[in-house]
């Protein structure tokens, strides 16, 4: 019987978004016998009863919250090496700048791999912020393996000198079986308001003030429509104070955090996102394999995702008057946008598969222990 591998996953988390999501998705589809997944996660302000700990839950019974006193409490690195000795880890697998500035520093002092998986990178504009992600970057170069989840995030971290063997690609996936189970559930009756979503982070790179300047230029031509915006983050209260000012403000709802996003998702007609980075987007994969029609500015990370015009629809970046009217043709198209959704679903079902990803991350820690 093969030796047990005990691997660590180590997030600073903000909420419960992608990359946390991306946590459960790899659990949830790990097939492997000799795979053990553990989770440890830092607690700080404001991150108490955190959501992926409740969900890490129901797959391993082996979750650990560290205490930090504040954002730069150095006391977990050791806190992390006794838990690491503990609990026999074999490799500690970190997720965002923080983790992985400390998921470094362990490995070395606690003598066991350390894997990196970038999930995006920020465009801020904050000086403290962008040193912090700098220096989060460049120890990305002391880990054992770089594993980007997404092409662009390849060339991304081969600009801070990662390069072959250190830096392995392995493709994003999505948990179809989640959304499976969703799809099986009888959608609400229909509306005669058309229902336009996005789900995702509030923040800057989501760029989401496009996203309402979009839909209140429509609104003015369609009074039919609803936005309806679930998730939440720093620009929330910012965003929900402009979205005031709009002639469409009685038909826009901020919904925040919600454990029924599937379901709500599920209900609309079309899924938006007007972000100026990305990764590759965890969300944007489950509203195509929802089967909902999307449309999105043409940047890298989606492109891998939506191909103009047979998975879904495309504008270049910032003009809003565009894609204005890529929405209206999904909208007002039923028969196109249901092909286009129809090819997505089948697109992301082919090669976006967490079972799939979870197979290729048990090969990676298996090849990194017999190097050992």
């Amino acid at each position: 019987m093969a030796k047990k591998i005990k691997v660590l996953e180590f997030i600073c988390p903000t909420g419960f978004y992608g990359a946390e999501r991306w946590i459960l998705a790899l659990v949830n589809n790990n097939k492997a016998q000799n795979i053990n997944y553990e989770l440890a996660v830092t607690l700080e302000q404001n991150s108490q009863n955190l959501e992926l700990v409740k969900q890490f839950k129901k797959y391993s019974e082996h979750t650990h919250e560290i205490p930090m006193s504040n954002k730069f409490d150095l006391s977990v690195i050791n806190k992390l090496v006794r838990l690491i000795k503990n609990r026999g880890i074999d490799i500690i697998h970190s997720h965002g700048y923080k983790s992985d500035i400390l998921a470094v520093i362990v490995a070395k002092k606690a003598g066991i791999k350390v894997v990196v998986t970038p999930h995006g990178f920020e465009n801020v504009d904050d000086l403290k912020l962008k040193t912090f992600i700098w220096l989060g970057c460049h120890m990305m170069r002391f880990a054992d393996k770089v594993v980007p989840l997404s092409k662009q995030l390849v060339l991304d971290v081969k600009r801070y000198g990662i390069t072959k063997p250190k830096l392995e690609y392995i493709q994003n996936g999505v948990d179809l079986s989640e959304v499976e189970q969703q799809r099986t559930k009888a959608k609400a009756a229909t509306s005669k308001v058309k229902n336009i979503g996005f789900v995702g982070q509030m923040i800057s790179r989501k760029n989401i003030q496009d996203l309402l300047n979009i839909f209140d230029s429509l609104f003015q031509t369609d009074p039919n429509i609803r936005l309806t915006l679930l998730g939440d983050g720093e620009l929330r209260k910012d965003l929900e104070q402009y979205s005031q000012t709009l002639k469409s403000k009685d038909c826009i709802d901020f919904l925040g955090f919600r454990d029924d996003r599937l379901a709500l998702l599920q209900q609309f007609d079309l899924f938006v996102m007007t972000s100026s980075l990305e990764g590759i987007p965890r969300c944007l994969m489950e509203a195509m394999a929802m089967e909902i029609p999307v449309a999105a500015y043409d940047i890298k990370g989606i492109d891998q995702l939506i191909t103009h015009q047979q998975t879904g629809l495309l504008s270049n970046f910032g003009d809003k008057a565009d894609l204005q009217l890529q929405w209206q043709k999904l909208l007002n198209d039923k028969s196109y946008a249901q092909t286009l959704a129809k090819n997505a679903k089948d697109f992301v079902y082919k090669h976006y598969s967490a079972q799939r990803m979870a197979a290729e991350y048990q090969q990676l820690f298996e090849s990194m222990l017999m190097d050992k």
